[in-house]
């Protein structure tokens, strides 16, 4: 039983490392960075005038949509709640 205990703990624990991943400033710096080489790639394959540049538009739109997200969540999920 108390093995049984210890690995719904160490599962709980895993669980909650994963969902702080989700949310943390680490993970969004990191996939703006990502964002912003892949745009930028792309944009120099495709000819753009100024990738450099430009591969700021979909950083800046990934930026903006983790800080409005939650909001949205929130407002989401109490609508939810009271339909139930």
């Amino acid at each position: 039983m108390e093995q049984r205990i210890q690995e719904i703990e160490q599962r709980n624990a895993r669980v909650e490392a994963e969902k702080a991943w989700e949310t943390s400033t680490s993970r969004i710096g990191a996939v703006c960075i990502l964002t912003y080489f892949i745009a930028a790639g792309s944009f120099m394959v495709i000819g753009n005038d100024n990738p450099w540049r430009n591969a700021f538009i979909p950083v800046i739109g990934y930026f903006l949509s983790t800080l409005s997200l939650p909001f949205l969540k929130n407002r989401w999920m109490y609508r939810y709640n009271s339909i139930k």
